[in-house]
């Protein structure tokens, strides 16, 4: 090696970030296992690489003893001696033992480590621009699909998209554009891995993030999403401004706001609710697109029993459930629904009700 080889460590410092010291230290180290392994030799060795002209030279390194037992390992106190005079004993004595053909297997050496301290530094770049990403959107493009994955070509790096998080309405092909959420970035052995979920509740809010200016500049905040994806999502919305209506802010003029979002979502219903101090509101709100004529507080079992109209009450519970268990997911309570003829029967009441509560909520198909 020469020269030019210290030339081309300083353009990869340049280039990618590497410090030219740290592959030239590399180098070295790998250099050592080379000779002892061409040449069959277990001697203690040195490898020096001149920062300067890339001479490289190998030195045996052998321990100052009164009793030689291993002349590859040590050296007698006269012999050192006749290196330099100034030896002591337990001195290290360094004798060059270069091979005359060693600059071909050095320079396989060093191209191999160079090769893959490049590769290394490159998998760590792209790890920290991803682990930055974390729990946030991106899009790539459909690359190939195996049995249990779709992998997705981010640029630079290759994500795995299960198909487990594929939402039930999706389909794709080869060659199509996919935004998707990532829920974990892992540096393993092989790079960093990205996994990818169409089907994560974070998707929905990120997706609001982007449509609603409100929401980007925390004027309106996010304060809880429920989905079951593909088929419905509920997402409660709070304004830190009272001149703001969080609802209106996200269902945008003319709806086209949520309109994306559900076109982005193959469909997916979404409920709009503004969340609430009140338990009693924010279940009520909850429960769109049914009518409520009354919630019941049971703070020790942390239940809400609500009570909807009569002609109300499939709406309420949805199809298999459906409205019912978003509302409590989204609310965190859990949601006991009558009909009025139900509690009547149960609780032995008379109709009281004189009219429904007041909700504030907004439901997409």
């Amino acid at each position: 090696m020469n020269s030019d080889f210290i030339e081309a460590l300083s353009e990869i410092e340049r280039e990618k970030g590497i410090s030219k010291e740290l592959l030239i230290d590399a180098i070295e180290a790998a250099m050592i296992s080379s000779y002892k392994r061409n040449f069959n030799t277990a001697q203690n060795v040195r490898v020096d690489i001149n920062r300067n002209t890339g001479l490289i030279k190998v030195y045996a390194r052998k321990t100052v003893s009164e009793d030689v037992l291993d002349p590859r390992l040590e050296i007698s106190l006269d012999a050192a001696r006749e290196i330099n005079p100034n030896y002591q004993m337990e001195d290290i004595v360094e004798i060059e033992v270069t091979p005359r053909d060693f600059g071909r297997i050095a320079a396989q050496t060093a191209k191999q480590v160079v090769t893959q301290r490049i590769r290394e530094a490159e998998r760590g770049l792209i790890y920290n621009a991803f682990i930055d990403k974390e729990e946030d959107i991106v899009t790539g493009i459909l690359q190939r699909q195996d049995q249990r994955n779709i992998y997705v070509d981010l640029g630079k790096v290759e994500a795995v998209l299960p198909l487990t998080e594929l939402m039930p309405t999706d389909k794709f092909k080869q060659g199509d554009r996919i935004k998707a959420y990532i829920t974990k970035v892992e540096n393993t052995t092989k790079g960093p891995q990205i996994v990818l979920s169409r089907t994560h509740p974070g998707l929905l809010k990120r997706l609001f993030e982007l449509e609603v200016p409100e929401i980007f500049d925390g004027v309106v905040e996010i304060r809880s999403v429920a989905r079951e994806a593909g088929f419905r999502s509920k997402i409660a919305v709070h304004s830190r401004n009272p001149e703001v209506d969080p609802v209106g802010s996200c269902v945008g003029p003319k709806g086209l706001r949520v309109q994306t979002i559900v076109t982005e979502l193959r469909g997916e219903k979404i409920d709009i609710v503004r969340w609430m101090e009140s338990v009693e509101e924010y279940v009520a709100n909850a429960l769109s697109p049914s009518k409520v004529l009354e919630v019941q507080i049971h703070e020790n079992e942390k239940m809400a029993r609500v009570i909807v109209p009569d002609y109300q009450l499939s709406l309420a519970i949805g199809i298999k459930g459906q409205n019912a268990r978003l509302a409590a997911k989204l609310t965190g309570w859990k949601i006991d629904i009558k009909s009025e003829t139900q509690a009547e029967q149960e609780f032995g009441r008379a109709k009281t009700y004189t009219g429904e509560m007041h909700q504030d909520s907004v439901s997409i198909d």
